[in-house]
């Protein structure tokens, strides 16, 4: 049960992947409109959470500071979003993103919860690592490198802090109290936010219909595809879960790309089936 929980979040966060570069198309990538759908996605994905979790909301101190820090590491991954998805295309993007989602809690398992380094893991390792190289271009080593950096590093963060309150044994709330209060987290950070700096009248776009179903949409996707990766972290291990989250939405995000106008090029398709096959060895390999 626990396996196809994660199989059917890997295909929901592909799905998202695509609705972020919907809307951002739609609306652009300043860092305004990455607030304000962050502030939408999160109030449509906590009243779906809330749902969930029969309208309860549960607190413990420790919850509510990894939730916290859960939402700042999610309004700087929607706004490096935006800002590489204005420059690279939605398998290249995915890449950075998940391969970040997989390497950081695989460093993090074994420095602080012993887990033990295998030949599998070292082939997992070297094959991503090539894989990642491939998807550098001359022309875009210095052009928005920081926003690359930035999907990868923050989209590890995310998985980082699932499996501290996963793993921890400080007191703590359910699955879905924890899911709950980083939607309201992310909720009032967004809105604070806009409402301190970006009441003035600017050439932003307003929010029609249409975008604000978009990112509504995400945000229940994205969220609920989440409050699953955080059951399941509690049964699979680690090491497992992300690899299959990983591989899987790369998959799902470069075939989506396919029915795209930015097609993948033959080097990110076989950059994607290389960390693929890396993903695969953790498996295949039994030491």
């Amino acid at each position: 049960m626990y396996y196809g929980l994660i199989i059917l979040s890997v295909v929901m966060f592909g799905g998202c992947f695509a609705l972020n570069d919907v809307y951002r198309k739609m609306r652009g990538s300043s860092l305004k409109i990455s607030l304000q759908f962050s502030l939408v996605s999160s109030l449509a994905g906590l009243i779906v959470l809330l749902a969930v979790n029969n309208f309860k909301i549960e607190y413990t101190f420790f919850t509510l500071i990894i939730a916290l820090l859960s939402a700042l590491v999610g309004l700087g991954f929607t706004f490096c979003a935006f800002k590489a998805l204005g420059i690279i295309n939605l398998s290249l993007y995915s890449l950075f993103s998940m391969l970040g989602g997989m390497l950081l809690p695989f460093v993090q398992g074994i420095v602080f919860y012993d887990e033990k380094m295998s030949v599998a893991k070292v082939v997992c390792f070297v094959f991503i690592f090539v894989a990642l190289l491939l998807t550098v271009e001359k022309s875009e080593k210095t052009k928005g490198t920081l926003y690359y950096i930035g999907i990868f590093v923050l989209n590890g963060m995310s998985g980082v802090l699932s499996k501290i309150f996963a793993s921890s044994d400080f007191e703590k709330t359910s699955a879905a109290g924890y899911s709950v209060l980083c939607a309201l987290c992310s909720v009032i950070l967004s809105g604070t936010i806009i409402i301190l700096f970006f009441r003035k009248k600017d050439e932003t776009p307003k929010m029609n219909l249409s975008d604000t179903g978009v990112g509504a949409l995400n945000g229940i996707v994205n969220k609920i595809a989440n409050y699953m990766l955080v059951i399941a972290l509690v049964h699979v291990d680690a090491s497992v879960q992300y690899p299959m989250v990983t591989g899987g939405v790369m998959i799902v995000s470069t075939l989506i790309c396919f029915f795209g106008k930015n097609k993948p090029s033959k080097k990110e398709i076989l950059s994607v089936l290389l960390a693929f096959v890396g993903m695969l060895a953790l498996f295949v390999i039994p030491v």
